[in-house]
């Protein structure tokens, strides 16, 4: 943390107060804190002192931090409630639509918004800046044009989404399928109009009829249905994406009649999970409740090349023998050995129908694949997506019924075959 001067204590201040409010503000933004963090805050602060900005930030984070994906969003309210003498004109750039010149404006950082949306929550957005200078005359832009706040939610990062648009976003995956077109298999099945000849019904048909054929049967090769195969990264650096595309897992593996025959899903994160059973739950609530407190390594460290050695040797056979089609969810950022995933990736490959990779880090402009663990695995996938958005998950379907999608991966194998190995 940076350091700041030294905080000024007023003669007949309302310390414990305003302690009080920051954690209703973290309660807002999501973080679960209740009375008692709020009480043992105030004695720890009573016990440390409030002499140190950053030994102050510490204790407080200390009381009220509890898992590592809290962080972010305590940083971002604290620097806003605690620093800046502004912080009200800041959250209102974050919250309200602006017009943008030459000069762009900075991004919202990841949990910034959820921040501000929770300490303004119940003050009115249109409050004037005390500091400027009188309003001479008011604008109106009709904005009946511009983009919609759906199709903007569509495609909004869901890091930086705020607490609300999590919400909307939830609301929205809930309601995607992703359908497939059947496969053709050997076996047939009577048809009254089949493109095959069924001599063997032909022949049943005649002795029922003297040994006089009076019709020829006909057939058809009977349709099946693959399988959907999930293995998603549940890591630190995958934490918040891993939530949405459980979401979006769970609806399609209550969705009926979306054409698959199983949906088996698998999270990894330092071991592999089985969490199939879990996700079958109606309420998805519940579903993820239990997911989350089956894989006890939600929000640690990678190991993708140890998580698809227990996968292929474990459930390999028994899930992938029907011709599955395989999603792979990860950032492919790995502590492993490259060779030893490069061959547990290039064993999955041979194993499934179609391997299709969706990494969020494909939603930069300039990424490109650098890392060792991206640059072994990419070679054995048949398409490499991104899935930050509803946007890429909406249109995960492409690269699912169709097979000669491969989305990125092409670019990215000519830009490693142009750059050399690293």
């Amino acid at each position: 943390m940076a350091d700041y001067p030294a905080l000024g204590i007023p003669d007949e201040g309302k310390l414990s107060h305003n302690i009080l409010h920051f954690a209703r503000a973290l309660r807002r933004a999501g973080l679960p804190v209740g009375p008692g963090r709020a009480i043992d805050a105030i004695r720890a602060v009573e016990a440390a002192g409030f002499t140190d900005r950053a030994d102050f930030h510490h204790t407080l984070a200390a009381c009220f931090v509890s898992r590592p994906e809290h962080r972010a969003v305590f940083d971002q309210v604290f620097r806003l409630y605690w620093r800046d003498p502004r912080f009200l004109e800041h959250m209102m750039s974050l919250m309200l639509p602006a017009l943008r010149g030459a000069a762009e404006e900075r991004r919202a950082r990841p949990a910034e918004k959820r921040a501000a949306e929770a300490l303004l929550d119940g003050v009115p957005r249109d409050l004037p800046d005390p500091s400027g200078p009188a309003p001479e005359e008011e604008i109106k832009i009709d904005a009946t044009g511009t983009q919609s706040a759906r199709e903007r939610l569509k495609s909004l990062d869901f890091e930086q989404m705020s607490t609300a648009e999590t919400a909307e976003a939830k609301r929205m995956l809930a309601r995607l399928r992703l359908p497939v077109a059947p496969l053709v298999s050997r076996r047939s099945q009577a048809a009254r109009r089949g493109r095959l000849p069924d001599w063997r019904g032909t022949m049943r048909a005649s002795l029922r009829a003297g040994g006089e054929v009076r019709d020829f049967s006909q057939k058809n090769r009977r349709p099946r249905w693959p399988n959907l195969v999930v293995l998603c990264d549940i890591s630190g650096s995958m934490s918040q994406y891993s939530r949405m595309v459980l979401h979006f897992l769970h609806a399609v593996s209550n969705a009926r009649g979306a054409g698959w025959a199983r949906v088996h899903a698998f999270t990894f994160g330092t071991r592999l999970t089985n969490i199939t059973r879990h996700l079958a739950t109606r309420d998805v609530d519940a579903a993820l409740g239990a997911a989350g407190a089956e894989a006890p390594d939600w929000d640690g460290g990678t190991r993708i090349g140890s998580a698809l050695h227990a996968f292929n040797r474990d459930w390999s056979r028994r899930v992938l023998g029907t011709g599955a089609v395989v999603l792979l969810i990860t950032d492919g950022l790995d502590r492993d050995e490259a060779d030893i995933l490069s061959r547990e990736i290039e064993r999955l490959h041979l194993s499934a129908r179609r391997l299709i990779w969706i990494n969020p880090l494909l939603r930069w402009d300039g990424f490109a694949p650098r890392a060792r663990g991206i640059q072994a695995m990419l070679p054995h996938v048949d398409c490499f997506r991104a899935g930050h958005s509803v946007r890429s998950l909406e249109e995960l379907a492409d690269a699912v019924s169709e097979a000669r999608d491969t989305g990125e991966r092409d670019r990215l194998l000519a830009a490693m075959r142009h750059s050399g190995p690293v």
